[in-house]
């Protein structure tokens, strides 16, 4: 629960004009917008007003942070939250953005997209965003992705378990969890539909059936439904991307 001063800052934000060449930045990277309806669209808007304004955002290695990526990262942030609550997010401080794809000073990871701490960061590298939204039918979104993490951090620690809506939706997750993880592990899930890197732990699991559901709704109801249930449970209903992309891939 917020207070009552940030509550008075968050409403005073929401009823500020929206920028028409913010609505540009959305439309023109985000498939989503356009297929909202008028209602939804406006609270999309006025939780991405509020996320530009109170999230601190810091270039690295030379970025440039513009309104446009500060408008595109909030708008892919506020889409997964948009039927749950901005409060959800209210533990993620600032967003770290690289002009590229970038590497650990000690080079142990590799090549990396995206990251999320445990101490209220997430790191992105825009190019890595830009790709990700470009094709929103591929399953691979690295904002997505790391914006599920920050969900999941939310309830205490990266176990691919958020804050569900209700105490009895605990248990079918896990269930219906677990089981899929499972699968995925043994090889029994075409990566083509659900990226092989949710095998790695319980954390990126659900960040890449986050993906998924939002990348490919139709396919993943239809070739796994029990997953796509408790998503949807989840994040309060379909996508409003469903539709817009085949059912094979």
């Amino acid at each position: 629960m917020i207070g009552p001063f940030k509550a008075l800052r968050r409403w005073r934000l929401r009823h500020r004009p929206f920028p028409q060449a913010w609505r540009d930045h959305l439309r023109r990277h985000l498939a989503c917008y356009d297929r909202m309806p008028e209602d939804w669209r406006d609270r999309y808007e006025r939780m991405v007003q509020v996320f530009v304004a109170e999230k601190h955002w810091i270039p690295a290695a030379g970025m440039a942070i513009t309104d446009e990526v500060k408008v595109v990262i909030a708008g892919a942030a506020c889409r997964l939250v948009l039927r749950l609550d901005l409060s959800y997010l209210d533990r993620l401080t600032e967003i770290v953005v690289y002009p590229y794809v970038y590497r650990h000073k000690d080079g142990s990871k590799g090549a990396i997209l995206g990251e999320a701490h445990r101490w209220g960061t997430v790191v992105l590298s825009w190019p890595a965003v830009l790709a990700g939204l470009a094709n929103p039918c591929d399953g691979h979104d690295t904002a997505v992705h790391e914006f599920a993490h920050v969900l999941d951090r939310d309830a205490g620690s990266f176990n691919g378990t958020p804050f569900l809506r209700e105490r009895e939706d605990y248990g079918p997750w896990a269930r219906v969890m677990v089981a899929h993880f499972e699968r995925l592990r043994a090889g029994a899930i075409d990566p083509a539909l659900l990226r092989s890197y949710g095998a790695t732990n319980a954390a990126e699991f659900f960040a890449v059936a986050t993906e998924a559901f939002f990348e490919r709704p139709a396919s993943l109801q239809q070739e796994m439904p029990e997953l796509y249930d408790v998503l949807r449970r989840f994040y309060g209903g379909d996508p409003f991307t469903y539709g817009l992309c085949p059912t094979r891939w």
